[in-house]
């Protein structure tokens, strides 16, 4: 155990666990969005990540995010306010500034203010319009957060769709995801074929991230701008690029090299319940309300709704002796070898 885990071991495990202790010093190493950025301002605001309790406020510019927790006597910071010069206790009116520390004790205004008052801060970066953060990363180490291809492209539309919370384990709505099999049966009012449910033959090329799978098909329904894409025998490429533990982005190709690209990330708030972001960049369709394209893919994620949140076990089995596989399940199969070579508990998240 290193220095960084033995820290984390005694003294920053959340109250209230969801997860095994194995897999949550794991998880915890690698980055996840909790916010949009958009949505943050000097008014605390609480969500949650690996079941502990977070607080995201702005200061000077700078977005901090902290155990939501006064290190006074414990209530969350999210209920208080923001007073110009930090966010306000509403227990006691400790203030905290600057880096998440402590700049007033009413109560002792004279005092020097411990280190004891400060508050647990998280590394945060902002990208894709999210807001990224890791419970344990060293400060030197560079922010590990998956990539998204032609964002930062010019000719490419960035929309960052409203997040969508589910009651299921991030790694269930994860593999739901990448499961091409599944388009025609839960997919039929948005973009799958009920009348082409075959899945053609594809493979998966592991990486040093995770693994990457590309898949033909002919099945390609649109509804927006879907004239420009009425190429009869045209085969549609879905490229995935799938990282570890619960990101993939799929990179749809159109006729006339139109391209989309989504990213799932799904955030794991706790074992259970799941806070999705789905940032897209596209290059056509740019004239259209981007509400439009969020009603869209709101659509497609509540058509998932009911499966991810009726599957049973809850859990990722990663045993693949636990469940059946037929040919089409490659990715999650593939997904769930690497997750158990990455060190995670044969039941995951149980």
């Amino acid at each position: 155990m290193n220095s960084r885990t033995e820290y984390m071991f005694h003294s920053e495990f959340p109250v209230h666990m969801t997860f095994s202790q194995q897999d949550w010093l794991l998880l915890a190493q690698y980055w996840y969005p909790i916010a949009l950025a958009r949505d943050i301002s000097e008014q605390p605001q609480a969500t949650m990540l690996l079941d502990m309790p977070l607080v995201i406020y702005k200061f000077n510019h700078e977005i901090i995010v902290a155990k939501d927790a006064c290190p006074h006597r414990g209530v969350p910071l999210s209920l208080g306010t923001h007073d110009g010069q930090g966010v306000v206790c509403r227990y006691h009116g400790l203030r905290f500034g600057e880096k998440g520390k402590c700049n007033r004790i009413p109560a002792h205004p004279n005092h020097k203010i411990s280190d004891r008052f400060h508050l647990r801060t998280y590394p945060t970066i902002e990208r894709y319009g999210l807001i990224w953060c890791c419970l344990l990363a060293d400060e030197q180490d560079s922010p590990n957060i998956p990539d998204m291809p032609y964002w930062d492209q010019a000719k490419y539309q960035q929309l960052v769709c409203p997040w969508i919370d589910l009651k299921c384990f991030a790694g269930r709505q994860l593999e739901g995801f990448i499961d091409v099999a599944h388009f025609a049966w839960v997919h039929a009012d948005t973009f799958g074929d009920p009348e082409h449910p075959e899945v053609a033959d594809y493979t998966t090329q592991e990486t040093h991230y995770g693994f990457s799978a590309d898949y033909l098909s002919h099945v390609g329904r649109y509804p927006i701008g879907l004239d420009q894409f009425g190429q009869e025998g045209f085969q549609w490429l879905r490229h995935f690029e799938v990282h570890l533990p619960f990101t993939a982005t799929l990179t749809i190709h159109f006729p006339n090299d139109c391209k989309q690209v989504i990213m799932n990330a799904a955030s794991p708030m706790t074992a259970r319940s799941t806070r999705l972001f789905a940032p897209i960049c596209r290059n056509y369709d740019k004239d259209l309300p981007i509400e439009e394209a969020y009603e869209y893919n709101l659509k497609i994620f509540e058509e998932d709704r009911l499966i991810v949140e009726t599957q049973k076990p809850e859990y990722l089995p990663l045993d693949l002796s636990m469940e059946a596989h037929f040919p089409a399940d490659r990715s999650s199969s593939m997904y769930r070898k690497l997750l158990r070579k990455a060190g995670f508990s044969q039941i995951l998240a149980a």
